[in-house]
């Protein structure tokens, strides 16, 4: 998908804020009690996500997290298709003062290519 210019600015600055996770450290921060975030629509959400992650769309991130996620302490990794909106996610929540907010990196589609999930 081809992307606006200023939109990929803005995804390549939050990237460079933000730790990203490689698709294979995945299992194991969810196993030791990070939390996966799936900031895609809910529909996109619904047709495929990975298997135990909680969604909370991009657009609704900002407003709904703190009654999610209420530890700004949690590990939190975000996750989308690709990176941007993953990258945008983690960066909004550090803002917000989550410390420890991440994202995939190469996504879902990097992660499903990985463990063969659907």
């Amino acid at each position: 998908m081809a992307y606006t210019e200023k939109f990929q600015t803005l995804s390549d600055q939050a990237m460079a804020r933000v730790d990203a996770v490689e698709p294979s450290q995945v299992d194991t921060l969810v196993g030791a009690g990070a939390i996966l975030l799936d900031i895609r629509d809910q529909e996109e959400h619904e047709k495929s996500n990975i298997i135990g992650s909680i969604n909370l769309s991009r657009g609704r991130l900002e407003m709904n997290i703190e009654g999610i996620i209420p530890n700004l302490n949690t590990t939190i990794i975000c996750y989308c298709n690709a990176n941007n909106r993953g990258a945008l996610s983690a960066a909004a929540l550090r803002d917000m003062g989550y410390n420890n907010a991440m994202f995939i990196s190469g996504g879902r589609m990097a992660y499903r290519a990985l463990t063969k999930e659907s």
